[in-house]
């Protein structure tokens, strides 16, 4: 009879772990919340880049969820057109696909920055179709071009649907969900692994930057 107690225990102990672990790294899918459920005022641009009649902020959030409802799959690849046409994309594709949609062509813009800021940009050659698929060089240019803000996760307020965020050699666009501490899910694609693009992962990597268009 203790044997078997005692299996049972061991049992439910592994169980235990084993939600915990799918729990973690968001196989298990995370309860969401809005603004409006922790009384957090929802941010709205006043600039509306592509005049679509849409705000920046909505705009870039609203074209993100596009794209990442298309499914692409994770793949590292060269595009001579800069942009991947073919359904697969990488971390930096969120972001790039996101402001495109929203009047802001990274691929051009990034370059610009680079050919006026050489010296802050570790390149050894120049390639625009490259470039603005890179974390680092988006930090940078973000840095010199969007408004930066908070790394502090537990500034609720601060966090809004639409911002951008990096993490050390990753990066996503700041969803307008969150969990029931308050604290944002991002939306990225960080592996073929990975089973949702909208995740829970905001406490689990090092932010490096948070920033936001206008």
């Amino acid at each position: 009879m203790k044997k078997k107690t005692f299996l049972i225990i061991i049992l439910a102990l592994i169980l235990g772990i084993v939600l915990y672990l799918l729990y973690y790294f968001n196989i298990i899918s995370h309860k969401k919340y809005t603004n409006e459920y922790f009384k957090i005022e929802t941010y709205k641009s006043k600039i509306d880049k592509d005049n679509d009649g849409i705000d920046d902020q909505t705009d870039i959030l609203e074209t993100v969820k596009a794209y990442l409802d298309t499914k692409p799959k994770y793949k590292s690849k060269y595009y001579g057109t800069g942009y991947p046409d073919d359904n697969y994309g990488v971390c930096t594709d969120v972001v790039a696909f996101g402001l495109l949609g929203a009047g802001y062509d990274l691929k051009e813009l990034v370059n610009e920055d680079i050919k006026n800021n050489r010296e802050e940009y570790n390149i050894e050659i120049v390639d625009k179709n490259i470039d603005f698929r890179r974390v680092n060089n988006l930090n940078t240019y973000f840095k010199h071009n969007a408004i930066s803000l908070t790394l502090d996760i537990n500034k609720l307020d601060e966090w809004q649907g639409g911002d951008i965020v990096v993490f050390k050699n990753h990066i996503g666009i700041v969803s307008e969900h969150r969990n029931s501490k308050g604290i944002s899910f991002v939306y990225h694609h960080m592996s073929s692994k990975q089973t949702n693009y909208e995740e829970d992962i905001l406490e689990h990597y090092k932010i490096i930057g948070h920033y936001r268009v206008g």
